[in-house]
């Protein structure tokens, strides 16, 4: 009997040991673009995955208008907006309208048609990329499948490399 009642002992831990959870994050588990809405800075209007163009290449970047990173990861986006002029690139932050709205203004983001800036007010991008550091940009091909992830100062002259 004590030996059965080893057996069911050192099998049962043997099986819970087995049976991991799913430690993959969300993005990798469900390697799409994310079903997102954002009020957009340009026209106040929702922007969401399904304004997005078809067979095109998306950049989806979640920064906060106060981080000195996301201020450079802006100026160098700015410096290569050419080798990007074909990349939907959506930037949102949780942070209140008008700070973004100040952020947007400042960068002068209208002049680049290909970027939409906006609020993701229930941060649900931040959640859906359990975002841990400012700026987090999360790159998708052609056709709406996750390539890969960058955080903190990178540049984006290594992004244009994995499009």
């Amino acid at each position: 009997m004590k030996t059965f009642i080893s057996f069911l002992l050192f099998f049962t831990a043997a099986f819970s040991a087995a049976a991991q959870q799913d430690t993959l994050p969300v993005y990798k588990r469900f390697p799409t673009v994310p079903p997102f809405k954002i009020i957009t800075m340009r026209d106040s209007s929702q922007f969401s995955k399904d304004d997005l163009k078809k067979n095109k290449a998306v950049i989806i970047m979640i920064f906060s208008p106060d981080c000195e990173h996301c201020q450079r990861a802006i100026k160098d986006l700015k410096r290569h907006a050419e080798e990007f002029k074909n990349v939907q690139i959506v930037i949102t932050s949780p942070l209140d309208f008008k700070i973004i709205k100040k952020f947007y203004d400042e960068y002068n983001i209208a002049a680049y048609p290909n970027i939409t800036m906006g609020r993701d007010g229930s941060y649900f991008l931040g959640t859906f990329y359990k975002i841990t550091n400012f700026p987090s940009l999360f790159v998708y091909d052609k056709k709406g499948n996750f390539v890969e992830k960058f955080e903190g100062d990178v540049p984006f002259s290594k992004i244009v490399k994995v499009l």
